[in-house]
């Protein structure tokens, strides 16, 4: 299975709390649900329909799996929802209690084993694992090298700090740019791969 990562990410690099006011204030972050006024349903929506077809699973953070459990099991009949609700839902966590996995198809990952198992799923055959949000998780798999690609919305805003998807360890990890597209709001939506070893 590839690692497909997608965010919605500001020009200095912000991916927290696109959603929502209340989806993640840690650190006082007071922008959220700052994504809305960029959405362009024919550039954005086109990507994360193009992902959803090609995914075999789901991936996320604590917090992220939280978010989605909260608002999607309830949607149906769009095709979209469907699927989403469908496919089979992994969540790392050290905290969540198997009562709590909700979501139909969820199975816990323990936080302490995540770079294992996710590097065994990464092995198996499958459709791509989707990872959306859940900046911690992504931070952790790009500083292993378990990305695969990255679906980034580059949004025309600055927010001035909040959490970032890009390891502090400095390491430096070239990419390549595969296709980009520019959303009527301003938004590139931009494909990235880890660029060949030269040499």
């Amino acid at each position: 299975m590839r690692i497909v990562v997608s965010e919605f990410i500001s020009l200095d690099g912000v991916v927290q709390a696109p959603g929502g006011p209340d989806e993640d204030t840690d650190g006082g972050f007071a922008h959220g649900g700052w994504s809305h006024p960029f959405f362009d349903p024919e550039a954005m929506g086109g990507a994360f329909d193009a992902a959803m077809t090609r995914a075999g699973a789901l991936l996320f953070g604590r917090r992220t799996w939280q978010t989605m459990a909260a608002a999607w099991p309830g949607r149906s009949g769009d095709p979209f929802a469907d699927r989403m609700n469908s496919l089979p839902k992994y969540v790392v966590s050290r905290t969540l209690g198997d009562d709590e996995l909700t979501w139909n198809n969820t199975t816990r990952i323990p936080g302490d084993e995540a770079v294992a198992r996710i590097r065994e799923l990464r092995g198996t055959e499958g459709g791509d694992l989707w990872v959306m949000g859940s900046p911690t998780l992504v931070r952790t798999l790009l500083h292993e090298d378990l990305v695969d690609e990255l679906l980034l919305m580059i949004e025309p805003v600055i927010l001035g700090g909040g959490k970032t998807i890009f390891p502090g360890d400095g390491t430096q990890r070239a990419f390549e740019l595969v296709s980009t597209v520019t959303s009527g709001t301003g938004v590139h939506v931009c494909t990235y791969r880890p660029a060949p070893a030269k040499g």
